[in-house]
């Protein structure tokens, strides 16, 4: 699988009895498909997968398959912190339909590189799907090492991609640098607002959050920089920053919800312990929209 150009990373959204609202999720993905996302990342972060119930989990990769009818992967992610419910939930997401995998670092216990290293090779072992290793260290108390994720690339095959978060273009240029060899792996930015730097060192997109609310913008910064136009990828990169900073100024997916809800797509409550966005954000944000003709 070739990974280039905008992955939204989904929200899931819930209705007024903080149940998974399948209208509103299938709405959004409509719009992704519209909007010309390359592909759809159900039950990562933004998607709160860690507060779904396992038949959410279950029906929002499902939905995303059902919609998505093979015009663009979708990519299940697969976030815990023990080896073998990460398999478990590698199997599932198989069976569902997804075309790949988003496979998270562990939280909370902090492996070493040597058990970082053991979790998404036992993951890649059982699972015939390409894999897209998830590196947030904000998130999950731990980096991947540039050295562990190329060892992973060198002795996994199905280990195609790195959806890297850690906030540190050196560690992206040495990620780049150890795997040259492997010709079709791929580098991935997991913050909005270093796409643009990532993609001039040799990244190929991004796995979005502020693609659920401009889809189109995003994929077209990502094709002015995978054609070498940077000049336009700057442009486009400095019309969608304030909305990327009005995105993040409370915990995502908080911000992104209550864009949504102010662009009328879904409820903007996220499920405890994340709580709605704080009252005195929400003008900088409804401005950053405004100012994209979004609302």
């Amino acid at each position: 699988m070739k990974f280039e150009g905008s992955y939204v990373a989904l929200v899931t959204p819930f209705d007024a009895e903080g149940r998974l609202d399948e209208d509103a999720y299938r709405h959004l993905i409509r719009l992704q498909l519209k909007g010309g996302t390359r592909g759809l990342v159900p039950c990562g972060s933004t998607g709160e997968a860690a507060t779904l119930l396992h038949e959410e989990y279950r029906r929002a990769i499902e939905i995303a398959c059902d919609e998505s009818r093979g015009e663009v992967p979708v990519i299940a992610g697969v976030g815990t912190n023990a080896t073998w419910k990460a398999v478990e939930a590698a199997r599932e997401a198989e069976s569902l339909g997804a075309d790949a995998l988003l496979v998270l670092a562990p939280y909370y216990n902090k492996p070493t590189q040597e058990g970082l290293y053991a979790h998404f090779r036992a993951v890649a072992a059982e699972s015939r799907l390409p894999l897209m290793l998830y590196n947030i260290p904000g998130r999950t108390g731990v980096n991947v090492a540039p050295a562990t994720i190329a060892k992973l690339a060198k002795d996994c095959p199905t280990v195609a991609a790195v959806k890297e978060a850690a906030g540190s273009l050196d560690q992206v240029s040495e990620i780049l640098q150890l795997t040259a060899k492997r010709k079709d792996f791929t580098v991935l930015s997991g913050d909005d607002s270093l796409t643009v730097p990532m993609m001039s060192v040799g990244a190929k997109g991004v796995v979005s959050v502020v693609a659920n609310v401009a889809p189109q913008r995003t994929q077209a910064l990502c094709e002015a920089a995978l054609k070498g136009d940077y000049k336009k990828a700057a442009r486009l990169h400095l019309e969608l920053f304030p909305l990327i900073k009005a995105l993040f100024v409370e915990t995502n997916p908080i911000p992104v919800k209550a864009a949504l809800a102010m662009m009328g797509r879904c409820r903007p409550e996220p499920r405890l312990p994340l709580t709605p966005l704080s009252t005195d954000k929400r003008p900088a944000l409804k401005k950053a929209l405004k100012e994209l003709d979004l609302i």
